[in-house]
């Protein structure tokens, strides 16, 4: 990568971040979109013991969480849930979007910096949010596609703790530019590797954990509330 000539980075995760939604939330409007009600309520009780195990299973370590969540991807057509995604963002995700996050891209991007989303959900998915966004770049997971579907596994390891902070150091060091005057934005502890690596990081809407990790360091706390 060249020099991007920019004064900084502003790293950004995305959900719980910059919009108030889960890898979940997603992957399940994806599989319920074209039911009929009676299909989707059948659909949605057959699900729910899962979900109880997703969250357990998240507690204990959110890597492990995405490489078996997204095994629900196996065996999905790839060119559909693609040309869905565009649907999700204009009829699901697009209203769950922070006001404040928008006016905080715009500021980041008028002082001259390079934004950037760097999450461990899928590229399809986001990008119709990067688009939005009108973001610089965009760091996601992506799914291995074999014969037109998903397999279920992820092309590298998951974009989570310490491989976030693995991918914003690579990016900024092949832009040129120094870790201590970019930015992070995370609303989550699993993101403390992310968030440590910079000058400038900011704990959006934290979870418990984070917040007692901000208020010890001094970090920025940003509170953003869904538009009504």
């Amino acid at each position: 990568m060249e020099s991007l000539q920019k004064k900084a980075i502003a790293f950004f995760d995305v959900d719980g971040t910059l919009l108030s939604s889960t890898i979940a939330h997603c992957y399940i409007w994806l599989r319920t979109s074209s039911l009929s009600p009676f299909q989707k309520f059948f659909w949605t009780i057959g699900f729910l013991p899962k979900i109880v195990y997703y969250l357990i299973l998240d507690r204990i370590s959110r890597v492990k969480f995405n490489l078996v969540f997204y095994k629900n991807y196996r065996g999905m057509e790839a060119a559909k849930a693609k040309a869905l995604a565009t649907d999700m963002f204009e009829n699901y995700l697009r209203q769950k979007i922070f006001p404040e996050a928008i006016s905080q891209i715009e500021e980041h991007k008028e002082q001259g910096h390079h934004v950037v989303l760097l999450t461990g959900s899928l590229d399809f998915i986001v990008q119709p949010i990067a688009e939005f966004f009108e973001v610089d770049s965009v760091l996601a997971a992506k799914l291995v596609e074999i014969g037109g579907k998903f397999t279920g596994e992820l092309t590298t390891e998951p974009l989570i703790g310490e491989q976030k902070a693995i991918a914003l150091k690579k990016f900024a060091e092949q832009a040129g530019i120094s870790l201590d005057v970019c930015y992070s934005y995370s609303d989550s502890r699993s993101d403390l590797p992310m968030l440590e690596a910079v000058g400038n990081p900011v704990a959006v809407n934290p979870s418990k954990a984070l917040r007692k990790q901000a208020l010890e360091t001094d970090w920025e706390i940003h509170e953003w509330m869904q538009a009504s």
